[in-house]
């Protein structure tokens, strides 16, 4: 005979209760995991980021890279290889990502970081055979081993974002280089505190002038739909950043059309140029804007600002006056009331004094 226990009114009702009991630990378990989903994805905390993940930019309509394959097109599909960029971190306001590849400029010789971000638009289907512009953003400071417009806190991304959509900017492809060769700001007792190398190709230092104006370009067409002349090609920067981004224009206008400068020194002045007076002369913005005046070369668009509170208030003013909507060289000029030598100062007025939505009147954006 089979024994069967009896059945009691605890039997029959435990079950069900804690069955129950498991439903509604797991609901809280969802629950609270839809909670902490946006936290712990926006402190990168494991598994919920993808940072590290692989990423790809370079993908043509036709799901293909190299190059040029419509004739009269100003688009360039991406020429390749691809450079293996990884996810570096998400911009919070759209869900947009910001990558990292290291790099190794076939022309400068120097190897370094490019972070590299593209607007929402890029994804949009009616633009798939569509390039876009380019702005490439020099940080001031070290410039090294981080170039800090890649973050979100001073929110360029979200910001150039928010401005394409409300028409005021051209949905740019923001390329953030490593400006320096090293870490100058590492030791307050380095003699080489404060050595920076003025993004130029100063004799027997890295070739930082070739690595922002030839090997970065090279490295965006290599893995985007970009625009082939240079009305796709602008730099923006603040201090050391914005000098270096400035020169740049001026020294290869046929190269870049535009820039945004905020708070530029206008003469080059590392400790790196003794010895080398006529190297140095060759990447001043001041020398290099009265030749391009005397050339009649081609235009370029210098958006220059400046805060009214800056310690030490660049040169801008002297510049202005003696070059500014001469010939060739159109300015627009910005003073923040109130405004810092800083980053947090920068970025808002490039809205609100008018300088995204200028330089973008005078570039070319995406067709579909």
């Amino acid at each position: 005979m089979t024994y069967s226990p009896p059945t009691t009114n605890r039997t029959r009702r435990g079950r069900p209760a804690r069955a129950k009991r498991w439903v509604v630990a797991a609901a809280s378990v969802v629950t609270l995991g839809l909670v902490a989903w946006p936290v712990m994805s926006y402190f990168e905390i494991p598994p919920f980021t993808d940072k590290g993940d692989p990423i790809s930019f370079g993908k043509g309509a036709d799901g293909k890279g190299g190059g040029d394959r419509t004739p009269g097109s100003k688009a360039l599909m991406p020429l390749g290889p691809d450079a293996g960029f990884k996810v570096s971190g998400t911009v919070p306001e759209d869900g947009s990502k910001v990558a990292v590849t290291t790099y190794e400029g076939k022309k400068s010789g120097f190897k370094g970081k490019v972070w590299v971000w593209a607007p929402k638009e890029y994804d949009d289907p009616k633009y798939a055979k569509s390039g876009f512009p380019v702005l490439i953003a020099l940080p001031g400071g070290a410039g090294f081993p981080n170039n800090y417009w890649m973050g979100s806190d001073l929110k360029l991304q979200a910001s150039i974002s928010k401005w394409a959509k409300e028409g005021k900017s051209l949905p740019f492809i923001i390329a953030m280089p490593v400006l320096n060769p090293e870490n100058h700001d590492k030791d307050p007792k380095d003699p080489k505190l404060g050595q920076y190398w003025d993004g130029s190709d100063i004799p027997g230092q890295p070739k930082m002038g070739t690595w922002l104006t030839e090997d970065v370009p090279q490295l965006i067409k290599e893995n985007f739909r970009t625009i082939k002349s240079r009305d796709g090609w602008a730099f923006m920067g603040s201090s050391t950043g914005a000098s270096a981004g400035l020169k740049s224009v001026l020294q290869k206008p046929d190269k870049f059309k535009a820039v945004i400068a905020s708070g530029p020194d206008i003469v080059p002045d590392s400790r790196l140029w003794a010895g080398h007076a006529k190297e140095k002369a060759d990447n001043s913005s001041d020398v290099l804007a009265q030749r391009l005046i005397a050339s009649k070369g081609p235009d370029v668009y210098l958006g220059l600002q400046v805060g009214s509170s800056e310690p030490v208030k660049p040169p801008i003013d002297r510049f202005v006056d003696k070059y500014g909507n001469k010939g060739p060289v159109k300015t627009k000029y910005h003073v923040i009331q109130g405004g810092e030598h800083n980053a947090a100062s920068y970025v808002p007025n490039m809205e609100t004094g008018g300088l995204i939505q200028w330089i973008s009147e005078h570039m070319q954006g995406p067709t579909p």
